[in-house]
């Protein structure tokens, strides 16, 4: 356990990260963001823009300026001392399809490792001007152009009136997971798609109810886990079990029922 003072001269940089980066992707957002493909002939787009690099240079410089014993991995650049006491894990433009489309859905993902474990994250959406930061020991908050508010998940509805979302279930499901997402949708009231870690951050703010993923990295949901445990939800594979380090299949939910509900159909494709 990190101590008090300590925790709290990481959550101060971690400010620090996200107004860096922003610093580089706004004036990229709904412009010249130099689009490129950096999938291999024949697989699937897979888009990457100079926001993403940029973003995660900033970060990576001022961390090696600041701390630079601690390690790094990114989407963009690799792994730097990966087995570090302390690892930053980051994603500078998650969604980027909604980044090149002007949609406002993306997010900066930045989280600490301790450890080994996730201890301090933060889910940025500049252009709204929220940054949704947390750990599981300090708790969560928003912070916005309105100030800073406590952030708390909603819980006490069965999987019948929750809210649900997922990214893309036809990219990135295969035939079971498609197959246990449909399931899981036919029970819910109302899915939302293609929200990516935004809807991490709804569901911590209490607005939404369930998260399903499927093929995530590491830089695509260490961050938010601090975050969601710290407004009281809870983060799983899809057996239930705190997700690996590597990502993979995920679940989000702030109700340990509603999760358990969704749980009898994810099992079911678990991987």
């Amino acid at each position: 356990m990190l101590p008090a003072a300590r925790l709290a001269e990481l959550d101060a940089f971690l400010i620090e990260l996200n107004r860096a980066s922003a610093a580089v992707i706004l004036p990229l957002f709904r412009a010249d963001h130099g689009l490129v493909n950096k999938a291999a002939d024949g697989r699937p787009f897979d888009p990457v823009t100079e926001a993403d690099r940029g973003a995660e240079a900033a970060i990576r410089q001022l961390i090696a300026e600041r701390f630079p014993d601690h390690g790094v991995i990114g989407e963009e650049y690799g792994e730097e001392r990966p087995d570090a006491e302390f690892v930053w894990v980051l994603d500078p433009v998650d969604g980027t399809r909604a980044f090149v489309g002007g949609l406002p859905l993306w997010t900066t993902l930045i989280g600490l490792r301790f450890q080994g474990e996730p201890v301090l994250g933060s889910i940025g959406q500049p252009f709204l001007g929220e940054l949704f930061i947390g750990s599981a020991a300090a708790g969560s908050r928003l912070m916005s152009r309105g100030g800073s508010r406590p952030l708390k998940v909603r819980s006490g509805l069965p999987l019948t009136q929750a809210i649900i979302a997922t990214t893309d279930p036809e990219a990135c499901f295969d035939g079971a997971e498609l197959g246990a997402w449909r399931q899981v949708r036919a029970a819910a009231r109302l899915a939302r798609l293609g929200c990516d870690a935004y809807a991490y951050a709804m569901v911590a703010a209490g607005t939404m109810d369930l998260v399903v993923e499927a093929g995530l990295k590491a830089w695509d949901i260490e961050a938010a886990v601090p975050v969601i445990e710290g407004a009281g939800g809870m983060v799983t594979d899809w057996r239930g079990q705190p997700i690996g380090r590597h990502g993979g299949q995920m679940a989000i939910a702030g109700d340990r029922a509603l999760l358990d509900e969704a749980l009898v159909a994810l099992k079911r494709a678990a991987k």
